[in-house]
């Protein structure tokens, strides 16, 4: 399951330097969320990191994007192949 920024997004800039994977970026309006890159830190942590510092909860998982904890992790093998 990869998280999206909702439009409640502050712009406070603390949610896109604890992305380990990049997937955070700034778009026209507000912070979002690349799912081709968002593992919601699996491989990485315990929990995602954006939903840990985000000030006004705007990071829900995204319900197009609906992936299993294996999915995740064999998306997070993927990247670090490709770093």
């Amino acid at each position: 399951m990869a998280l999206m920024i909702t439009d409640e997004c502050i712009n406070c800039d603390v949610c896109e330097p604890e992305c380990p994977n990049q997937a955070i970026y700034l778009g026209p309006e507000i912070y979002e969320i690349d799912p081709s890159k968002c593992t919601e830190c699996v491989g990485h942590f315990d929990e995602p990191q954006c939903v840990q510092v985000c000030p006004v909860a705007c990071i829900p998982v995204n319900p197009h994007h609906v992936e299993t904890k294996e999915t995740l992790f064999q998306k997070y093998k993927r990247l670090q192949n490709a770093g």
